[in-house]
């Protein structure tokens, strides 16, 4: 039996406000047996605060159910480095508390890192991106969170961490070394493992072509698009990512999902 992997904003939610029919949509997946897990590019939140979260939403989740970008990262940084290296960290509160759970030692000393972790930071200023360019100079190895250009928030968008390594890899005049949120496949691998499921025995639905959909097409799940977050269906159609199922929102790919 398939299991999904589902994002959280633009395809649950928007900012603080449940997309309508989605709660009884997931409920309905579940209720037929289906396992679902979350997953989510966005660093700024816990595992635990995604799961309260979706649960006063009407979704009832528990950290267990997050595959979350942050994790993904402490992971890697852990295989990557080893203990005892240090990390400086470019990021919000919940990314340095992951980080740490890791058993993972961090600094703001740019000249002692050997690693920069960077996530979504809305207190970004110029003395952390200065930190971070100096750190990636002397050689440090460079991991971001994910590319996402923009956050869907209610009432339009914000800035996020993709726009954040753009602007260091202008000034490095270099790619950082990995993103390690969709569409990596080493998120897909996260979330597959979490399900206890291969890649292609999976469905990813998102609302973002080049992270949901792409990662979906790359890594071998089955891809739903839903037009619920940043994507319309004119851009759907362009590419060049394609989903294998293109629906309004969770609830339409629901009604779709549990009568093929």
């Amino acid at each position: 039996m398939p299991g999904l992997v589902v994002d959280l904003d633009g395809t649950v939610y928007r900012g603080e406000s449940l997309i309508p029919g989605s709660d009884s949509a997931l409920g309905r997946i579940r209720a037929a047996g289906h396992r679902v897990v979350f997953a989510t590019n966005k660093s700024v939140a816990r595992a635990r605060s995604h799961a309260d979260k979706l649960t006063a939403l009407g979704v009832p989740a528990g950290p267990d159910d997050l595959v979350t970008v942050n994790d993904v990262l402490a992971r890697h940084l852990l295989e990557r480095l080893g203990p005892g290296r240090r990390v400086l960290v470019i990021g919000e509160a919940p990314l340095h508390e992951e980080l740490a759970a890791a058993g993972l030692t961090t600094t703001s000393r740019w000249e002692q890192a050997d690693s920069v972790a960077m996530g979504w930071d809305r207190n970004l200023d110029y003395a952390k991106f200065n930190a971070a360019f100096q750190a990636a100079r002397r050689g440090a190895y460079v991991a971001a969170t994910n590319p996402d250009a923009t956050c869907p928030v209610e009432g339009g968008e914000l800035p996020d961490c993709g726009a954040q390594i753009a602007a260091l890899e202008t000034a490095l005049g270099r790619d950082v070394d990995i993103v390690v949120g969709k569409p990596a496949a080493t998120m897909a691998h996260a979330a597959a493992g979490r399900l206890g499921l291969a890649p292609e025995q999976c469905w990813m639905v998102g609302d973002r072509l080049a992270t949901d959909i792409r990662m979906a097409n790359e890594a071998g799940l089955s891809a739903a698009l839903v037009l619920s977050g940043s994507t319309t269906a004119a851009q759907a159609a362009e590419g060049p990512w394609r989903p294998d199922r293109v629906c309004a929102d969770l609830a339409e790919f629901a009604d779709w999902f549990l009568e093929r």
